[in-house]
This record gives C-alpha cells, structure tokens and sequence, in this order.
C-alpha cells in the first residue's frame, strides 16, 4: 500500500528530516511492465535513501542502474528487493 501521497503524487517525497541517506547496493526483481522483454527478470540497482512510515513500513528510494527515470520510492520488500554487500566479499 502506497502512503497516500504517492498514490495522489508520484513525485512525492517524504520530509527530509525524516530521511535516512543511504548508498546500497541492491538487485531488483522487476515487474512483467517494466522489463523490455516482459520477462519480468533483475536489474541492479542502488538504494540512496531509507525512510519508515508512521506505521513502521520501511521505504528506500530506488534507481535501476541505466535507467534515465529519476529514483522512486519503494516499499521495502526482501524478496523483491535484494540488498548486496557494499564490501567485504
């Protein structure tokens, strides 16, 4: 479920001060739509920004690596949204 911002405004964000800056890795399951061959395959990504909602739901702003489109905000979801050691391996 989308705050209800979002769901009026995409370009919405949360306040800045409630935002948590962030550089994580991440690999994205994408959705059937938004694969070029609808194979609904992964896509690397990067994570520049946590926020939590009132309810506790954590959200990340999210840029697929190539992509032109400005970064969105995402509910977290593990499975969907895999997050890749940043060093260490």
């Amino acid at each position: 479920m989308l705050p209800p911002q979002l769901q009026t405004d995409p370009a919405w964000s949360p306040p800045e001060q409630d935002v948590r800056p962030a550089y994580q890795p991440v690999e994205v399951r994408l959705d059937d739509s938004d694969d070029a061959d609808g194979s609904g395959g992964w896509a690397l990504g990067r994570i520049n920004a946590w926020w939590h909602s009132p309810e506790g739901a954590p959200w990340c702003r999210l840029r697929l690596i190539g992509a032109t489109a400005a970064p969105v905000w995402r509910r977290y979801d593990p499975e969907r949204i895999l997050l890749l050691p940043t060093h260490g391996i």
